[in-house]
């Protein structure tokens, strides 16, 4: 389902009001996805909120670095788990929970060490420090069997040039939602970008 939207919306919010209205604004602009992350305290409230307003949105969480998360992120509703980095204990907690996880990566030698954990879709992160497209291409070469999803400095203007590379399962990213928008309220603006990254998506896989 993931690969399907091509872009998982990164949310960072402060609570459920705010997290309904950005669900609903990115459910309007044909995107029914979305990565709520633990940055903020009660993320968990949030998910479960938008998977009980929002049935058919895919909700996952996002920013999960132990064990404790990931069991509150599964018991909130979440349909997957992303990590910024790549940790045994949160791969296991999740694999037990039977939810998806895909730990972030940055060098081979992390791929290497997904695979091992029976992970083959991993995002990579911060994707355009670590050399963006190039790098995708570059350990695609070794390690064929991976679907990468980019996330950190990727936006509107580069969405393209990773969904255009045959390994890029999809593509993580907040232009669309925005903290400035988010706490504005300003959810038509969320709207117009989240449906500006669909018309991309659909343009880039034509």
């Amino acid at each position: 389902r993931l690969g399907r939207a091509g872009v998982v919306p990164v949310v960072v919010v402060d609570d459920v009001g705010q997290g309904l209205g950005v669900a609903g604004a990115l459910d309007e602009g044909g995107l029914p996805v979305a990565e709520v992350t633990f940055r903020r305290a009660g993320a968990g409230a949030v998910i479960e909120a938008i998977v009980d307003r929002h049935p058919g949105m895919l909700v996952g969480a996002g920013t999960v670095v132990d064990a404790r998360q990931v069991d509150e992120a599964v018991a909130a509703g979440a349909s997957f788990v992303v990590s910024p980095g790549l940790s045994v204990s949160v791969v296991r907690a999740a694999q037990e929970a039977g939810v998806p996880v895909v730990p972030g990566v940055a060098t081979a030698s992390e791929v290497m060490a997904a695979l091992e954990l029976g992970i083959s879709t991993v995002k990579l992160f911060p994707a355009g420090v670590v050399g963006g497209p190039a790098v995708i291409k570059a350990l695609s070469g070794p390690f064929g069997q991976v679907r990468f999803v980019p996330t950190g400095g990727v936006g509107a203007g580069n969405l393209p040039d990773y969904l255009g590379l045959p390994s890029v399962l999809a593509v993580g990213g907040s232009w669309m939602v925005d903290r400035g928008l988010v706490v504005a309220g300003d959810f038509a603006e969320i709207t117009r970008r989240t449906a500006r990254a669909v018309s991309i998506v659909a343009g880039s896989r034509a």
